[in-house]
């Protein structure tokens, strides 16, 4: 039995009297740097990227039928009905009966009605530019007369006409014309 009896140390052992320092230290050491190590996080879910919300979209406005409708299926066949809503608004300025052989002007003018009947564009192919006060009339009759019929089957139309314009003012469209006399 080896009870009190004291293990016998090595010679080794017996030479480094710091050991037991040493042996302390190393597992003090151990205790603080395991004391002081963190526990990794736990996983957290990234959370949801949150987009705004587009706005609303404008409400849509409806609008209200045209007032005046044209089922014409050709500019040839619009501009009849172009030459009738502008004589039908300017009937006191239509010169009635066969026009002069010399007239005041002649204009080709381009009319550019949108699928409401709204004019867009006016563009002369032929302008009476020796009578820029004529030109400027004709435009402003152009425009007042608008709406003009809404082109319904051409969903917009550019048709071509010619004013013929007498020194009174008054005016006959080609379209329309009673013809001219010779003499």
């Amino acid at each position: 039995m080896r009870d009190n009896v004291p293990d016998p140390l090595t010679p080794t052992q017996q030479a480094d009297p710091l050991r037991g320092v040493r042996l302390w230290m190393a597992a003090g050491i151990t205790a603080l740097l395991a004391a002081c190590a963190t526990p990794l996080p736990e996983p957290v879910a990234p959370e949801p990227i949150v987009l705004p919300t587009p706005p609303a979209p404008p409400p849509v406005v409806e609008l209200p039928p045209p007032a005046i409708i044209s089922h014409a299926r050709t500019p040839l066949e619009y501009r009849k009905d172009g030459a009738s809503h502008l004589y039908g608004h300017n009937g006191h300025r239509i010169f009635k009966g066969k026009m002069p052989p010399l007239l005041h002007a002649v204009g080709v003018l381009q009319v550019e009605v949108d699928n409401r009947g709204n004019v867009r564009n006016l563009n002369w192919m032929r302008a009476p530019s020796h009578v820029p006060d004529v030109m400027r009339e004709i435009e402003r009759t152009v425009h007042s007369a608008a709406p003009f019929p809404a082109p319904v089957s051409l969903g917009g139309v550019v048709y071509t006409d010619v004013w013929l314009w007498d020194r009174s003012g008054h005016f006959q469209l080609d379209t329309l014309t009673e013809g001219q006399r010779n003499r």
